[in-house]
């Protein structure tokens, strides 16, 4: 019997064709998500939106009733690299791109980044990408959803509700404590977002 006949057979290699169909599939599913449908290609605004105005329905109103706004987590192989690399252009068109969102649609993607992601404490990120509250937020904002004032504004929401519990301490430190969970983190941020709606609301 030869050495040869010993040698198992190489494992083929991953193939990064796939990997690149994956990403591809994730943009056009996200692009898809986006079409605005309206009446007329000329028209910049919704069906919807232009049967609320021939209505007369307040503007605030329209603006409470339109939906949260859809976040495309990067592929995982985006999520591994370091995160400046969110900050590239086609990655910012592709998600937030520069997108205004109110203080409570921030603090609910960023719940769901951390239920995407994996929640982590003790830094901003994981090796394996996963991110503690403000690494979950600062995804948001390197991707272009909302700007520094927003998140500013989402941070002062989570201290109002730890300062309601007695806790003086800075979000992200009891993020990092001891003992803390993923399940606490996800009810502090889910609880903030709720005060803010409910601020936002005439």
């Amino acid at each position: 019997m030869t050495a040869q006949t010993l040698t198992a057979p190489a494992a083929p290699a991953p193939d990064l064709a796939d990997e690149a169909a994956l990403l591809v599939r994730e943009i056009e599913q996200y692009l898809t998500a986006r079409v605005r449908t309206t009446a007329h290609p000329l028209v910049t605004k919704t069906t919807a939106e232009l049967v609320a105005e021939a209505l007369g329905t307040p503007a605030e109103d329209k603006l409470s009733s339109r939906p949260a706004p859809v976040l495309a987590a990067p592929a995982r192989a985006l999520r591994l690299l370091p995160d400046w690399v969110l900050n590239f252009p086609l990655l910012r068109q592709l998600h937030g791109g520069g997108r205004q969102i109110s203080v409570a649609e921030h603090l609910e993607l960023t719940a769901l980044v951390i239920e995407r992601y994996g929640w982590h404490r003790g830094a901003l990120r994981s090796s394996s990408g996963r991110r503690c509250i403000l690494g979950a937020q600062a995804v948001l904002f390197r991707l272009g959803y909302g700007d520094e004032t927003t998140a500013l504004a989402a941070g002062h929401r989570l201290q109002a509700v730890l300062a309601a519990r007695g806790i003086a301490e800075p979000y992200h430190r009891w993020n990092d404590a001891t003992g803390r969970t993923r399940e606490e983190a996800l009810a502090l941020v889910r609880t903030a977002a709720n005060h803010a709606r409910q601020a936002d609301r005439p």
